[in-house]
């Protein structure tokens, strides 16, 4: 295979897996949110906070490849990208890819227990927020080392 086949799968890896991962995420706490604005719809900013969290990482993904895309010349204008270039730009999509599936998932699952905590006290809104979000962290640090690998190249 060449550079490009390898590139190519690693952007499309990256958007795959993050959105799957973010999909999932988002529906966990659908789920559990439109249950509790059906009764309490005043809380509806509340849960769409907690909601929009997983999606970050569809979002990192989808850098991710538009970044390997842009590298390898797909936008336009060819690049000479090694053989090596092409796999580590498809390591670097797998890493951002597999990261933030898994981290998009359980975050899903903290934020859809934070719309517990939203349904019984609603004033401790913040915590449940902040433990969602350390979850991130990693989705982070996988774009970043996903990033840094495409540079190199």
């Amino acid at each position: 295979m060449d550079p490009i086949t390898f590139a190519v799968l690693g952007a499309a890896l990256a958007v795959i897996f993050g959105g799957l991962g973010s999909a999932i995420g988002l529906a966990k706490v659908g789920e559990t949110g439109v249950g509790l604005i059906s009764e309490e719809p005043e809380k509806f900013g509340r849960v769409l906070i907690l909601q929009a969290l997983p999606g970050t990482q569809g979002i990192y993904g989808l850098l991710t490849a538009i970044i390997i895309l842009q590298k390898f010349g797909i936008f336009g204008g060819q690049q000479n990208i090694s053989l090596t270039g092409g796999i580590l730009a498809l390591i670097a999509g797998i890493i951002v890819g597999v990261v933030g599936l898994l981290s998009a998932i359980y975050q899903g699952s903290v934020a859809a227990q934070g719309v517990q905590v939203i349904a019984k006290k609603p004033e401790e809104f913040g915590k449940p927020i902040i433990m969602a979000a350390m979850i991130e962290t990693y989705a982070v640090l996988a774009l970043l080392v996903g990033i840094l690998i495409v540079n190199s190249i």
